[in-house]
């Protein structure tokens, strides 16, 4: 008698348990494929987004949203695309999404915070880099972005301590510094404002800010040449927006030298040129051309006096 061979029957667990396997392999299969496809969208927005095409980018990362719910860089990149677009609302919603999902992403703490500042919303602006520095102590840039937004609500003394971290980390710039001046400024501390200024000013020489903030500094101490000289570096600095500098140069010079009428006249002459096209100044222009005739008249005067 020929053996055949018997098919021998699984238990039905057994069976059960194997299509399940397979079941969850073909679902992994499927999840991996949609992340995957997901990074390729992902990738593509970066593309397009460099490329100048927002309207492709934002199609792609919310192709990459719909695959992949989960995917943090999507909602990040998406919201910074609004953000450019000055669609504020739309922003926020992407970057309050990426938190609920990981509360201890730096970066989408930190976009709610400049959103809000945008808006003006300063309270909120607050409390949002200070969620992102609770992550990061000492990331400089958010110590810097939370500092003016506490020097915006007059919290001058936290605005201080604020700049001074972020230069203890080593990120500060001329504009941290000139802020820093302005917030010892405005507590009167003098001599810290000047010297947060003069390091300003030693990162970047040309910034007109800084340069009229320490003239009018000197020019409150009737440090008049000194006031000068600054207000002349700020002019320099700006020439199409120096108006202001020329205005408060021509005061320190007269004030400096009231006896070189001619130097005078023609340092009030050099304003008005800058400043009568400008309407905000119109008022100062005319002070400016009255005070010219009265000069020309006390030169007149003198002269009949010899």
């Amino acid at each position: 008698m020929i053996r055949t061979s018997r098919l021998k029957l699984l238990p039905v667990s057994l069976l059960m348990a194997l299509v399940l396997m397979l079941g969850g392999i073909s679902a992994l299969a499927q999840d991996e494929d949609q992340a995957n496809q997901a990074k390729k969208l992902y990738n593509d927005g970066i593309k397009a987004a460099q490329e100048g095409q927002p309207d492709l980018a934002i199609v792609a990362y919310e192709g990459a949203i719909g695959l992949d719910p989960e995917f943090i860089d999507a909602y990040l990149n998406l919201g910074a695309i609004y953000f450019e677009q000055k669609k504020y609302d739309e922003a926020l919603e992407m970057f309050r999404t990426a938190v609920d999902k990981d509360d201890q992403n730096v970066d989408a703490w930190a976009n709610i915070g400049r959103v809000e500042s945008v808006l003006k919303r300063t309270v909120e602006a607050q409390s949002a880099y200070e969620s992102a520095l609770a992550i990061e102590p000492a990331n400089g840039q958010l110590l810097k972005e939370l500092g003016k937004v506490l020097y915006s609500r007059s919290q001058f003394p936290d605005a201080v301590d604020k700049f001074t971290k972020c230069h203890e980390a080593g990120d500060g710039d001329h504009v941290s510094y000139y802020m820093l001046a302005k917030a010892y400024q405005k507590q009167s501390k003098l001599a810290d404002a000047i010297a947060a200024l003069k390091k300003s000013i030693e990162i970047k020489s040309k910034y007109y800010n800084s340069h009229s903030s320490l003239g009018s500094i000197y020019l409150s101490q009737e440090k008049y040449r000194s006031a000068a000289a600054e207000f002349k570096a700020a002019l320099a600095a700006a020439p199409k927006r120096g108006y202001r500098a020329a205005y408060n140069y021509a005061i320190a010079m007269e004030t400096a030298d009231q006896d070189n009428i001619d130097a005078n006249v023609a340092n009030w002459n050099a304003y008005i040129k800058i400043a009568k096209n400008i309407p905000k100044d119109k008022d100062n222009v005319e002070i400016a051309r009255k005070h010219v005739d009265e000069l020309k008249e006390r030169k007149a005067a003198l002269a009949n006096e010899l």
